[in-house]
Parts: C-alpha cells; sequence; structure tokens
C-alpha cells in the first residue's frame, strides 16, 4: 500500500487506486492513515466529516463508508477477505494496518527527527541529507485535493509548519556547509515567493555576502524593511537589524 498526503492525497496497492472518488469516503481513509497502526474512535470519525452538524445516526453512516472502503481495498487486493486484515474494526473505532513506509507523512516525520538527531550530534552533512530527502516527499500542500474537516485541519497546519521550519533548519545547515553560493538561486525564489518571511531574507543576506556580494545583501534587506513598514507598520526584527549592521560594517572595512 502507497499513501501520499503532502501533495495531491491518493491511496494505492499495487498501483491500483484504492481512494474512493466520493469526498467522505476519501476523508476517512486520510485520517486512518494519519493514525496508521492506531484505533480512530467513531466519535473522532464523525468530528471530522461532520463536525457539529453530525446528525445522531452518523455512526451508522460510517460503518457504510468504511464497507466501501473496504470494498475498494478487497478489490484492489483480488482479495475480499483479505481487506479485513488491513482496515479493521476494534472496540469502539477502526484501525488501518499499514507498513512503516506505506504512508508518505509518517516517513517525512521519521527523516526530520532522524535529521535533527543528526543534527544535534554534529554532523551536518548527514543533517542536510536527511532533511532534503524529507523536503523531497512534497508534491504540493498537505491533503491536497481533500476538504479536511477539524482533525485533518489541524495536522495540515502542523505539517506546513514542519515543512517551513525544516527547510529553514536545512537551508541554515548548508550554509554553515559552505553552500552559499549554490544557494543562491533557490533563496532567491523563497524570498520571493515569501516576501515577509525575515528568516528566509536572512539567510539570503548571509548566503550573498558569503559570496561576496555585500551590496546585493543589504539590497535584501532594504527590500523587506520597505515592505514590512509599508504593510504592517514594523521594523524588521532585531536579529535581522543586528545582521543588516554587521554586514555594512564588513563591506565598510573591506579592501577596495
Amino acid at each position: 500500500m502507497k499513501i501520499t498526503a503532502l501533495g495531491p492525497f491518493s491511496a494505492t496497492t499495487d498501483g491500483a487506486p484504492i481512494a474512493p472518488t466520493a469526498a467522505k469516503p476519501r476523508q476517512i481513509l486520510a485520517l486512518l492513515a494519519v493514525h496508521a497502526g492506531q484505533v480512530v474512535p467513531v466519535a473522532t470519525v464523525i468530528e471530522e466529516v461532520w463536525g457539529a452538524a453530525a446528525s445522531p445516526k452518523a455512526h451508522i453512516t460510517v460503518q457504510t463508508y468504511v464497507l466501501q472502503l473496504r470494498t475498494a481495498l478487497g478489490r484492489a487486493l483480488g482479495a475480499p477477505a483479505a481487506a479485513r486484515e488491513v482496515l479493521v474494526t476494534r472496540p469502539g473505532g477502526y484501525a488501518l494496518l499499514t507498513g512503516p513506509d506505506d504512508v508518505d507523512l509518517h516517513v517525512y516525520d521519521r527523516l526530520c527527527a532522524d535529521a535533527q538527531t543528526a543534527l544535534e550530534q554534529g554532523d551536518d552533512p548527514g543533517a542536510a541529507r536527511l532533511f532534503r530527502t524529507a523536503l523531497a516527499l512534497w508534491n504540493g500542500p498537505a491533503f491536497d485535493g481533500l476538504r479536511p474537516g477539524a482533525v485533518l485541519g489541524l495536522e495540515a497546519m502542523r505539517l506546513e509548519q514542519s515543512r517551513a521550519g525544516v527547510l529553514e533548519r536545512c537551508l541554515a545547515t548548508e550554509l554553515r556547509l559552505g553552500a552559499h553560493e549554490r544557494l543562491l538561486p533557490e533563496l532567491a525564489h523563497l524570498t520571493t515567493h515569501h516576501p515577509h518571511d525575515e528568516a528566509l531574507h536572512a539567510l539570503f543576506m548571509t548566503a550573498l555576502d558569503r559570496s561576496g556580494h555585500p551590496e546585493g545583501a543589504l539590497a535584501v534587506y532594504e527590500s523587506v524593511r520597505t515592505r514590512l513598514d509599508e504593510h504592517f507598520g514594523l521594523l524588521p526584527s532585531p536579529d535581522l537589524r543586528r545582521l543588516e549592521r554587521e554586514v555594512r560594517e564588513r563591506a565598510a572595512t573591506a579592501p577596495a
């Protein structure tokens, strides 16, 4: 089985699709995949799919949707009975039993944890490699094509925030490894698409300065300073202002 949630949501077994086209069963399958190997209570399924609008008989509808999922899974496996060993009923809920590498978001979380461990142990090359492998799993917004409810909505938010943080740590690690010139195009693209992200602008300024372009770094600072002032009436953060002073001082004392 292969389930992807870091981009367009899909689920296949041996290349055969198992995700129903109907929105609510797909939503339930995504919820089960997020908690693969764990029992998801029926109450959690109802909260995700209907929220406060759930009817008193919503649990019966959940049973119908689970049956549809099992039917699609059994068809893909070529053995309807085998589907009950993958999508199992447990007291109070259901569980999707998958392998450790079957759901991309779990692979992503594991890679990020391994990268962080490498970082804390001083293994910058290993951390950078693991961060890049984790980021390569993304192919669009989390759960793209679904309409997440309360539970999946929080998970999507967590994943997107994680993605931004992992990217920042990856770039910072690669800068420490001396990849400033290689990172310039990527950082230029990122700061264009995230015009108010001060952390990315700080990384771009650092890469430009280390590549021998302090005037470019100062121009990046001025552009983000202007945008923050015009849009929010804010000054750049103390860290970004300190970086600007350091670049300016180095540029002033550098040999002609």
